[in-house]
């Protein structure tokens, strides 16, 4: 029976692999149109340390959900999949193809399977336990998630401040802890929303590191850290959003808790084991066709076998 499900592409990898350049590529061989599905680019006025498709990249083709939520805005996965469920239909309404590029693999996942209900989190659990991570730190409270809750704290690092939060919030709410939601949502075996050709991006761990290091070089160069020090002239240090990789370490320096040198090492270090993490989340999807960025014409073939285009 013929698949009639809308048709999308995903283009996945973690940070610093080259999908930027690889989906502008695809976009002059295929009708597409991109649609980010990056947890960060999302926001206003953040664009050196998200690493954010510049203005001329972006007026090569049509980019949605990028630079369009204020850094002091609530924006989660459910937002992420509404908004993405409208621009798929605007861009098919113009009989082009969405192409969802990003490292973000809980939006790809809420995307195409939908989303467990999650617990309603009263205000004063959410604000104590806010309050808890500045005082304690994160060491503290992800030795507290661990007894309570070990499956996440495995899955979390210590340092992702925004996840080990809602691990502790869903498990005070409810005495559940999250990985037993987790576990219920993935025992659903849902079926997916659309026909999906995912593409995975891979390089060496050295080439990898390389361009990680290189990444960091550059956003300081192009002014990263006077990028933050404007932000913090409007928004807290504490929004979750300036928690986020490279904007907590320029933070951190100007707070005077690192000096130059140790920041710039913690922040490729926390570069580094974010992309790993990355790799680990889509090593378990095994629908996912793994290529090395520069294999171009193997990638263009493989979409348009899997869309039968």
């Amino acid at each position: 029976m013929k698949n009639t499900l809308p048709k999308i592409i995903a283009l996945v990898g973690p940070t610093a692999i080259g999908k930027t350049a690889l989906s502008l590529f695809l976009a002059q061989h295929l009708d597409v149109e991109i649609i980010s599905m990056d947890s960060m680019q999302i926001f206003k006025e953040m664009d050196i340390g998200t690493a954010k498709p510049t203005e001329e990249e972006q007026a090569q083709i049509p980019h949605h959900l990028v630079d369009f939520v204020a850094p002091d805005c609530h924006y989660d996965v459910s937002d992420f999949v509404a908004d993405a469920q409208r621009a798929i239909i605007d861009i098919r309404s113009r009989h082009h193809l969405p192409m969802l590029v990003g490292g973000t693999g809980l939006y790809l996942h809420g995307l195409l399977y939908g989303l467990f209900v999650a617990p309603e989190i009263p205000a004063a659990i959410r604000a104590d336990i806010r309050q808890q991570l500045i005082s304690k730190g994160n060491a503290v409270l992800h030795a507290e998630l661990a007894m309570v809750d070990p499956p996440s704290a495995q899955r979390i690092h210590k340092n992702d401040s925004q996840r080990l939060c809602r691990a502790l919030e869903i498990f005070t709410t409810t005495g559940i802890p999250w990985s037993d939601f987790l576990a219920k949502e993935q025992q659903m075996q849902k079926k997916p929303r659309y026909l999906a050709v995912k593409i995975g991006l891979e390089r060496p761990r050295e080439e990898i590191y390389e361009r990680i290091n290189r990444r960091v070089d550059i956003m300081i160069e192009q002014g990263l850290l006077a990028e933050v020090e404007d932000l913090l002239q409007r928004y807290s240090a504490e929004e979750k959003a300036m928690q986020s990789l490279g904007y907590r370490h320029m933070v951190q320096f100007l707070q005077g808790k690192w000096d130059w040198s140790e920041t710039l090492r913690l922040l490729a270090r926390d570069t580094r084991h974010y992309a790993k993490r990355q790799l680990t989340w889509f090593r378990r999807d095994k629908e996912i066709l793994w290529f090395h960025p520069d294999d171009h014409e193997a990638i263009l073939k493989a979409i348009r076998q899997g869309l039968a285009l």
